[in-house]
């Protein structure tokens, strides 16, 4: 029996694993929707299709599965456009049902007419048009098959038009998700070995792709006595349980991270793909582990490279390493990893019970979170909070916007995550700025009736931005926020929503808020006046501070200068 294009799509993205489409109905798409209110599919129904795509992404980046967002020609797709980036650069396998105007009508200007392939194939590991009906399955499947084995987004365009023909789909193509054991070669790893018996001071630095092999690093670092500093995105999985973690690197990192890195001689990149170059040793020797030869000396200039499952190749790597002592270089990290987080604890206190300090805003959270809560955090501070001052415990799970960088990513985010762990407390950490920027799907948590949990970070100021310009020694510009009571607009909207101004109210709100049934809202009003401080002040940091600190006091802005330096410095 012939079934339609619509049915083929849904029936062959079901197969591959997927469990619900995100996106809006309309025009162009309809019978695509209703071939998947035919079931089994679950469609979200969001208010904006940005939404929908990083919803999408943080289900598929923590479950690893298939989900689909889908949406109608022209502004419908394109408003996707940058969830799907960042969901692509996450790694997180999504389908993207891009849909266009009937086929009679393209070429000739017809309204809402978009190329999306020159739009989508920059942004995807998979981009293609189903140009006959018989290709429908055989498309789907390679969409779906390349997200789930390359991570990333797949995009199938299809034409309104074509969403209705019929095929006779003779030949049933199916998804394959082969799991290959991938390692350098003989040659290699001695080569590998020879420099670390010639290394004095060698650092481990994992990423995200030593997923999976945190117990295989554990087993190097003791092995050799060495230090384990890790990405931002790896936080979750080598934080715990690794007794040699030093922290991380680069400008969200801590001391102790970034000097085990810059006085090493040899770094060993373990899946790691670091995108700051100042932050690679200077004079050290590097060999990096990748299992895409393509990321082999993108970011800093190596001795060695290698292709390989970071588990795989440790596997094979430590029969031809001696074991060696815990010597100088890692007793100093970790005596510094210790005054780091003494660091981080000291500046949540303060004498003024009027004022929240981010950071004890994030630590009280992190005593009062669920030991597998889920987080998300908005770019910009938020992320810098979460990174600093929630515990990684092997069961929590962390998402922030470290690849791309964007605003308003993560209660969207949180979304797709509460649709895929039900049951598990999900957590949004927003800025003031990224809760304004999309709040209309705020209403998609009270229409589905998710119970996520938003807290926001509300200093009446694109605080990062304020930031960045302060250290460039210049007076802060265009960063002020007029809001809105957060809480009171989440009783209006229909869920719980609260707002603390003070430091004596907040434990009792959130502990309130937390155990709240269905979405709920914490609006808390933190410091402005904070800033995201690096792992090492730099002079021309120092020397730019005080730039913008003499225009402020020549602007009339003495208090902030007073208030900026008790904060930052004098505490």
């Amino acid at each position: 029996m012939s079934k339609t294009v619509s049915q083929v799509v849904a029936e062959t993205l079901v197969e591959a694993g997927a469990k619900r489409v995100y996106g809006i109905v309309g025009d162009t798409i309809n019978h695509f929707t209703d071939a998947v209110r035919q079931g089994p599919l679950e469609w979200v129904h969001v208010r904006h299709e940005e939404v929908g795509a990083l919803a999408a992404g943080g289900e598929s980046y923590m479950t690893g599965e298939l989900s689909v967002c889908a949406g109608t020609a022209g502004p419908g797709s394109l408003h996707f456009v940058n969830g799907i980036f960042e969901s692509h650069r996450n790694g997180a396998p999504v389908v993207l049902i891009a849909s266009n105007i009937d086929r009679h009508e393209e070429g000739l200007g017809f309204p809402q007419e978009v190329d999306q392939k020159k739009v989508y194939e920059q942004t995807s590991v998979f981009c293609e048009r189903i140009n006959h009906p018989d290709q429908a399955r055989r498309i789907v499947v390679q969409a779906a098959q390349a997200a789930l084995n390359k991570g990333g987004v797949a995009v199938v365009i299809v034409n309104g038009d074509m969403f209705k023909e019929k095929t006779a789909d003779a030949l049933h193509w199916s998804v394959h998700r082969p799991a290959p054991v991938t390692r350098p070669s003989d040659a290699e790893l001695n080569a590998l070995a020879a420099m670390i018996k010639e290394a004095d001071r060698i650092t481990i630095y994992a990423g995200i792709g030593a997923r999976g092999s945190q117990a295989k690093i554990r087993q190097l670092s003791e092995h050799l006595g060495v230090p384990v500093v890790h990405t931002t995105r790896s936080k979750e999985f080598i934080e715990p349980d690794q007794p040699n973690n030093v922290g991380m690197t680069g400008i969200l990192g801590n001391r102790a991270g970034m000097e085990a890195v810059g006085d090493c001689d040899l770094l060993l990149c373990l899946g790691s793909d670091f995108a700051y170059t100042q932050f690679y040793p200077a004079k050290a020797k590097i060999a990096q582990v990748d299992i895409d030869a393509s990321h082999l000396g993108r970011r800093s200039p190596i001795d060695l490279g290698l292709v390989g499952d970071v588990g795989c190749t440790i596997d094979a790597l430590l029969p031809r390493l001696e074991p060696r002592e815990s010597g100088k270089h890692l007793n100093k990290a970790l005596k510094q990893y210790a005054e780091d987080l003494k660091g981080y604890l000291d500046s949540t206190n303060e004498p003024d019970p009027t004022l929240i300090h981010p950071q004890a805003l994030t630590e009280l959270l992190d005593r009062h979170a669920a030991p597998d809560a889920v987080f998300t955090a908005d770019g910009g501070s938020p992320m810098v909070w979460l990174l600093r001052h929630l515990s990684a415990n092997g069961q929590r799970r962390f998402l922030t916007s470290l690849l791309h960088g964007t605003m308003a990513n993560a209660y969207p985010q949180a979304l797709g995550m509460q649709k895929a762990y039900p049951d598990r407390q999900v957590i949004a950490l927003c800025g003031d700025g990224g809760m304004s920027m999309l709040m209309g799907d705020l209403l998609t948590l009270v229409q589905e009736n998710l119970p996520v949990k938003l807290l926001v970070f509300n200093n009446s100021s694109l605080g990062f931005v304020e930031m960045e310009q302060r250290v460039e020694g210049m007076l802060d510009a265009y960063t002020e926020l007029k809001n809105p009571d957060f809480g009171a607009m989440a009783r209006a909207i229909g869920m719980a929503g609260t707002k603390v101004e003070v430091m004596g109210d907040l434990e009792g709100a959130m502990a309130q808020w937390l155990a709240t049934p269905g979405p709920a809202l914490l609006d808390v009003k933190v410091n402005r006046l904070e800033l995201v401080m690096p792992p090492k002040i730099e002079m021309s940091q120092v020397t730019s501070t005080a730039l913008f600190g003499v225009k402020a006091v020549l602007n009339g802005r003495a208090n902030e200068v007073v208030q900026l330096m008790r904060n930052n410095f004098l505490r």
